[in-house]
């Protein structure tokens, strides 16, 4: 059991500061979704800082992928909290996608910037092996011979290049949080960071026999990504298991808000602030916040 689970309340002070600290979430890349042609995506998205416009003029292959990788990651994220009050409704007028839902360091945060993360890595990734970027194709470090637990295999066919989907998804998506020296630019590089290890979790080796009869004496095999659900359906557990922090005396990493809990890892998601109560309406929040989550429910 961790924080997350019992509900562990930070302190008012602690809460008070937390929220100061907290950069106005007022714009974002989540809304290129809805930009035109490169240019225009890249002039008038609201918020993007000077390294996002860099790698989208230099790459607008790559953000057309990553725009049709939003609608994929924000339909995830709405199957996974489905049953619950805050279901992941995005706001089309709004820039910032979800409204000011987010402004807490909540545990809904905390999975909306890991599987935004995570989206951008698995649409840029599909995207090389398919060839519609120009800066990547097929993983080039799979090639030869090598050997797995059934023998002798050759690489061969086209494995996905996620190494390229996660450096360019960390370069493009950590850009704003790096310009940041606050506590929720922390958790938002922790939780990136979880999103993208997410998706790598899942890449799973597929192998096509050759051979007289299907005899298999030749083997070719390739890595590829598993379906998006599977990262989703982790990320998922990972919300209902998300480990409550502070920030550490020197202001560079965290410390379980509770020392009975276990310290998270790179794989777990964080957050600062309890989950409002979104049965009740908070005018502070946008007439988003009468829609959120009951009482988690854990799922195995």
């Amino acid at each position: 059991m961790n924080a997350s689970v019992l509900g562990l309340c930070l302190s008012g002070p602690l809460v008070l500061l937390l929220a100061w600290l907290a950069p106005p979430v007022t714009s974002s890349w989540w809304y290129m979704r809805a930009a035109g042609s490169s240019r225009v995506m890249c002039d008038n998205v609201p918020g993007l800082v000077s390294r996002q416009r860099q790698l989208c003029h230099r790459h607008p292959e790559v953000m057309r992928s990553i725009g049709l990788g939003i609608a994929e990651w924000t339909a995830e994220c709405q199957h996974q909290f489905r049953q619950h009050r805050w279901n992941c409704n995005t706001l089309d007028r709004d820039h910032s996608l979800f409204g000011r839902v987010l402004l807490r360091s909540s545990r809904e945060a905390a999975f909306v910037y890991a599987i935004s993360s995570a989206g951008v890595v698995f649409a840029i990734t599909r995207a090389c092996s398919q060839g519609e970027l120009k800066s990547c194709s097929c993983d080039p470090k799979k090639k030869g011979s090598a050997k797995d637990s059934k023998g002798t295999f050759d690489w061969g066919g086209c494995s996905d290049n996620i190494d390229y989907g996660i450096k360019f998804a960390r370069a493009f998506v950590d850009a704003k949080e790096r310009k940041g020296k606050d506590a929720r630019a922390l958790m938002n590089l922790h939780n990136n960071r979880a999103g993208r290890k997410a998706v790598k979790r899942f890449l799973k080796q597929e192998c096509k026999c050759h051979g007289v009869s299907g005899s298999c004496t030749l083997r070719t095999c390739w890595l590829a990504m598993a379906d998006f659900r599977k990262t989703g359906d982790y990320l998922w557990r990972k919300y209902n298991g998300a480990i409550q922090v502070v920030m550490n005396q020197d202001g560079t990493g965290f410390t379980v808000a509770n020392k009975r809990f276990k310290k998270p890892t790179k794989n777990d998601l964080v957050y600062f602030e309890n989950s409002p109560d979104y049965c009740i309406k908070d005018r502070d929040a946008g007439p988003q916040a009468a829609r959120t989550a009951p009482p988690i429910q854990p799922r195995m």
